[in-house]
């Protein structure tokens, strides 16, 4: 089936096209869901989530752009809207916030399951704008729009998610010495 025809039938509501959505995309999305949870479990509630939310949506796709990033953008917005609801988001004092739009984290060969594993470990409101900052490429600004927070409080919370990632990954290369 080609994505045209995969894409028709899922706006007809054709289960065989959404069947064949699924098993394209489900890997790439529930990638994304997975930086974005604390957890496998919470992951895949959401990549059902955004599935559900794709294939009442799917007669909205107007073709165009591309469908993989109309799909993903609606699993981003997917997950985020759960943690939205949760008001995890603390407000920090602006004026401590220091500017880390220069500051990155150097993996030095870290193993990537080992990466991934403590980006999960993060804080939620960390993780988030970390995820959405470092991995997706979001703006603060655009990152305060979508989790309803200012533009310092993004900031602030980069910087601590930093912070804590380089106290682990140092102290991982340190045990490895």
């Amino acid at each position: 089936m080609t994505l045209d025809q995969l894409i028709q039938g899922c706006k007809k509501k054709d289960a065989k096209a959404q069947a064949e959505l699924y098993k394209r995309y489900s890997g790439v999305l529930f990638s994304i869901c997975l930086r974005y949870s604390p957890n496998k479990v919470e992951a895949e509630d959401s990549l059902q989530d955004a599935f559900i939310t794709i294939f009442n949506k799917a007669e909205q796709f107007k073709e165009k752009g591309s469908f993989e990033g109309w799909i993903k953008r609606i699993t981003v917005n997917t997950v985020l809207q759960k943690y939205r609801k949760q008001k995890v988001f603390a407000i920090d004092d602006e004026a401590q916030i220091e500017d880390t739009a220069n500051q990155e984290i150097i993996d030095n060969g870290l193993p990537l399951d080992y990466l991934l594993s403590i980006i999960q470990e993060l804080p939620q409101r960390y993780r988030l704008v970390f995820t959405m900052y470092v991995m997706d490429g979001y703006s603060h600004k655009e990152i305060g729009s979508l989790l309803g927070i200012s533009d310092g409080t993004s900031k602030s919370n980069l910087a601590r998610a930093r912070g804590i990632l380089k106290t682990k990954i140092d102290n991982y290369n340190k045990s490895i010495l």
